[in-house]
């Protein structure tokens, strides 16, 4: 039985590491993306707190014999210390909304979650008020929830997005289950020229970002084997 899951907002954070596999056709109607691997339950759900919930209470369900959780996916950098493409695995877990922090099982960066897609001004405050690393929207609820289970957690992030890169329509195209109309995206940057540029060079630093974490979560996988 898996005793490793791994839980991401987006279906293509995960697309490599379950390729060849098929969501749970049930949780699919759901708009929750859950693949079975040996040793391994992989699940994205959505982004935020709420959907990052049912994906972990979905893992549970399907294998109640996982001992350890991983946040993974893609998060933006607060400071210039993290480029694009770089993968990193946090030390330090804090919720921006309540201040709870969590240690994982790693030493490592110091990461934050938000509920909202962070600007280039709330990455500075972050910085500044936290010390954070980078910004993501689940980490801190799976680090709660993990310590609520007495499970073993980590966080495995790819940054994405530069400290000083925002692209503010992003925030407008999320679902209600939290998930991404990219559909809708490109065809409002299509009648944008002047977003083009910006928008083609966050989509070359999450392809470079995705890749490396990719990597990083199946390494992750091997050592449960």
């Amino acid at each position: 039985m898996p005793n490793l899951a791994i839980l991401a907002a987006l279906p293509r954070e995960i697309a490599a590491v379950v390729r060849g596999t098929r969501p749970d056709a049930d949780l699919l109607r759901q708009g929750i993306h859950l693949h079975r691997l040996p040793g391994c339950i992989v699940v994205a759900a959505g982004m935020g707190s709420r959907r990052v919930t049912l994906a972990l209470e979905s893992a549970l369900k399907t294998s109640p014999g996982i001992t350890t959780l991983i946040s993974a996916g893609l998060a933006g950098a607060c400071t210039g210390r993290l480029t694009p493409g770089t993968v990193t695995e946090a030390g330090m877990i804090i919720d921006a909304q309540s201040g709870e922090r969590h240690t994982a099982a790693a030493e490592g960066t110091t990461l934050i979650t938000t509920h909202a897609i962070a600007s280039v001004q709330e990455k500075i405050r972050l910085a500044a008020t936290y010390k954070a690393d980078l910004v993501d929207m689940e980490a801190a609820t799976v680090a709660r929830l993990a310590a609520a289970h007495g499970l073993r957690f980590r966080a495995i992030k790819a940054v994405s997005d530069a400290h000083d890169f925002e692209l503010a329509s992003l925030s407008h195209f999320a679902t209600q289950h939290g998930h991404f109309r990219t559909g809708a995206f490109a065809f409002h940057t299509a009648l944008r020229p002047h977003t083009w540029r910006k928008t083609m060079h966050l989509g070359r630093n999450s392809n470079r970002a995705l890749a490396a974490l990719t990597v990083a979560l199946n390494a992750a996988i091997n050592e449960v084997h």
